[in-house]
């Protein structure tokens, strides 16, 4: 692999744990990001639905490389279920294709029960998945139809935390919180726990409580979020607006707090954030410092201490031999081979 110098203007990058709020896309939340940082360097690690509120980890400067590891760490979920109806793209702002009774409580339990465990998921046609290289949302649009296979996916634990109940004495609601694996759509939990139960049903609502070890509670904007309820979905349904885009947005006083708040939270890679994200550390002995940044050959006589064979296959991070400076990111590779990912220059380099 070609090494490449990430030293570009925006410092050694970090990580920024973000609370975008409903009626704002993620993409306007990299804005709030990009300002904030000035950079233009930023990449998610997953994006939230514009209804959706929650957390966003994003990478920026060199650490934007990481993002596709942090998008397959387990994440955990608070939900609101509507039955009743089902919509073609799984939530509430889409367009209604089948409508059923309001199931009983006692089934609306035993379906959120039954989906837990290693299940066969069918992914929604409105999604970023590609379906023979175009883009499956692109071809739901379209008015045409695909073949999106099931694929496995686990559903860790699924807690029901609030009924509402209809007038007729059916289940209108349910708040489900979710933990799930990668790759897990809630919008298809919500889909087939409708089916199961006899009734229809959709995604009303959603926030994301956590990524891995990430959690929301620690993210920036987190206390401009409102509880998560059914009662305040609703009131978000009642009076939902267009979502909100970087282009027709334009800063307010609550927007250059949150800033703050993000520069204030950023999070430089360290040892103890290497570890987080489930990545190895190495310590570079600093007779090799500069032959790291100038791409030699990697040797582990190089290192302070022997690789760990379980490491073998995973991305390191590799510090100064005090651990106080993030030099770089390495891929660790069986039979002892190492290969850079990319390098972190000096800033007087």
């Amino acid at each position: 692999m070609t090494l490449q110098n990430e030293n570009t203007g925006v410092g050694k990058g970090g990580i920024v744990l973000f609370a975008k709020r409903p009626g704002f896309t993620s993409f306007s939340s990299l804005f709030t990001i990009k300002h904030a940082l000035e950079t233009s360097k930023v990449g998610h690690t997953g994006t939230l639905d514009s209804f959706a509120s929650g957390l966003l980890v994003v990478c920026t400067g060199p650490l934007t490389r990481l993002a596709s590891r942090i998008t397959e760490f387990d994440k955990s979920y608070d939900a609101v279920i509507e039955f009743g109806r089902e919509t073609d793209t799984l939530e509430w702002t889409g367009n209604m294709v089948r409508t059923a009774p309001f199931p009983g409580k006692d089934a609306v339990a035993a379906a959120v029960a039954l989906f837990t465990g290693t299940l066969m998921q069918k992914p929604p046609l409105f999604s970023a998945l590609h379906v023979n290289g175009e883009r499956a949302s692109s071809i739901a649009r379209s008015g045409r139809q695909a073949d999106i296979p099931a694929r496995p996916v686990t559903v860790f634990g699924a807690d029901i935390e609030e009924y509402l109940t209809a007038s007729g004495g059916g289940v209108k609601a349910v708040r489900v919180k979710f933990s799930v694996s990668k790759g897990t759509y809630i919008r298809s939990l919500a889909r087939d726990i409708g089916e199961s139960c006899g009734s229809a049903a959709h995604l009303a609502g959603l926030r994301r409580l956590s990524v891995g070890s990430f959690r929301l509670e620690d993210a920036a904007g987190a206390a401009l979020l409102a509880p998560f309820t059914i009662e305040s979905v609703y009131k978000l349904i009642q009076t939902a607006a267009p979502a909100k885009s970087a282009e027709k947005y334009v800063p307010d006083e609550t927007e250059l707090s949150l800033q703050n708040e993000v520069r204030a939270k950023l999070r430089p890679m360290t040892e103890n954030l290497a570890a987080e994200c489930g990545f190895g550390i190495l310590h570079l002995r600093e007779e090799y410092v500069r032959a790291f940044r100038n791409g030699k050959t990697l040797k582990k006589a190089m290192f302070a201490e022997e690789p760990a064979a379980e490491d073998a296959g995973r991305r390191t991070a590799v510090f100064s031999s005090d651990g106080e400076e993030f030099l770089g990111m390495i891929a660790h590779e069986a039979g002892g081979h190492y290969s850079y990912l990319f390098v972190i220059y000096a800033e007087n380099a």
